[in-house]
């Protein structure tokens, strides 16, 4: 294994607790209400307070790892991922629960801007795409490996949660280790310690310095001016439609979802299995071939699917009980991993120019998280309030599909471009 693909796989662990701290919450959120006997709005608090987080985390994202680079940022991360697990396992009141949980979201947040940067600035352009995507890839694999402890954890008692929340304790500090023995991103060097002590860390990943060079000396950089708005406006758009169309709400609470649907207790459990594990293969179809079909082929054709999906689900849902909302779900979330999942961190990595690439992507990340808490908050507070809630919710999930489709129409396509050729053209 080549170390491009060997730092990539070991900061993309980044992504896989990413995931497992997402989906994590779906499996305790029930057991947490009634142990601390919250109301609807509190119980939408406690489930969003990782995501208030990760809001945090993703704002000093960028200006974090602009000042102290790549490598130092993501080992930070690696630390607050392994606190969280083992804060949230021993939590003995809500309140030391909650900060906790703030703590694994402030990782999120980091890794979500942190991570993908790196293994963008590293790639070569030509597997790009793959290199990057393996963050998604992992991301999703940490989803798939939560619910399924989740459900081995689920019939362990009261203090089942405790045992959900506490086993990512073991793959965070095997990231923390391996992050010992990835090099820096070279890019970031060549900005901020020039060429010279760049050059080595370029021939480590077997490329030439000269693809970069137009970076030497280019250093704190403002975002914020006009030549950046389009980019910007790409970034915020496709972050904030990748979560308007439900996808956090479905993953946080699924087991939930489940129940309404009329699937006894012990099934509410095993059905998230199913979602986590499409989610999962079709993100790595996705990623087999964003660099040959290109991201926007993928964001539109995932688009058709998504809203089809959910109308079925919304209907099914307005009906009652429905034996076929296992399928419409899965539908939905192979859809979405096809697509947006696939695409998202990969899309806004590489839309901005080497000078303000951990600034853009910061931009981006926050409006994701943003508008993941707010969806992930209002959903219980809408479906256990108002009467046919769940219908109108997946209802509004899909109308934000079409609007998608209608902005997808205008983006830029950028498979096979180098980051240079990229930032000059958007």
């Amino acid at each position: 294994m080549n170390n491009v693909w060997k730092f990539s796989l070991i900061a993309s662990l980044g992504g896989f607790l990413f995931g497992f701290e997402t989906a994590v919450i779906s499996g305790a959120e029930r057991i947490i209400q009634k142990l601390w006997e919250l109301d609807s709005f509190w119980h939408g608090l406690t489930v969003a307070m990782s995501l208030i987080g990760t809001i945090i985390g993703a704002i000093v994202a960028g200006n974090l790892a602009e000042k102290y680079g790549r490598k130092s940022v993501l080992t930070f991360v690696a630390a607050l991922y392994l606190l969280s697990a083992l804060g949230c396992a021993i939590a003995p009141i809500w309140s030391v629960f909650l900060f906790f949980r703030l703590l694994g979201g402030l990782a999120v947040g980091i890794s979500s801007v942190a991570g993908p940067v790196y293994i963008s600035e590293i790639s070569p352009a030509k597997d790009r795409g793959k290199l990057t995507g393996l963050f998604q890839i992992m991301v999703v694999s940490g989803i798939f490996v939560a619910y399924l402890t989740n459900y081995l954890f689920s019939g362990m008692g009261d203090d089942a949660w405790r045992y959900m929340l506490g086993i990512m304790a073991i793959p965070s500090l095997l990231f923390l280790i391996l992050m010992f023995y990835v090099a820096e991103s070279p890019r970031w060097v060549m900005m901020h310690q020039g060429l010279e002590k760049a050059t080595p860390l370029f021939q480590k990943i077997g490329q030439p310095a000269a693809v970069a060079t137009s970076d030497n000396q280019i250093s704190k950089v403002s975002v914020f001016q006009k030549k950046y708005i389009k980019p910007i406006v790409m970034a915020v758009l496709l972050a904030f439609f990748n979560q308007m169309v439900g996808i956090n709400a479905i993953l946080y609470y699924a087991p939930r979802i489940f129940e309404m649907a009329g699937f006894d207790g012990d099934k509410s459990y095993l059905q998230p299995i199913f979602i986590g594990g499409t989610n999962l293969i079709f993100t790595l179809f996705g990623m087999s071939i964003i660099d040959r079909f290109g991201r926007k082929k993928l964001l539109l054709t995932g688009a058709v699917g998504m809203f089809v999906f959910l109308l079925c689900a919304a209907f099914g849902l307005r009906d009652g009980a429905t034996p076929y909302l296992l399928w419409y779900i899965v539908g939905f979330i192979a859809a979405f991993a096809l697509s947006q999942g696939a695409v998202i961190w990969v899309f806004i990595s590489e839309i901005f120019p080497n000078e303000v690439r951990s600034q853009g992507t910061s931009i981006g990340s926050t409006t994701h998280w943003l508008f993941a808490a707010i969806v992930s908050g209002l959903f219980p507070v809408i479906v256990e309030q108002i009467k046919d809630g769940a219908f109108y919710i997946f209802l509004f999930y899909a109308i934000m599909v079409v609007v998608s489709f209608v902005f997808i129409l205008f983006i830029p396509e950028t498979k096979g471009k180098s980051l240079e050729e990229i930032g000059d053209t958007i």
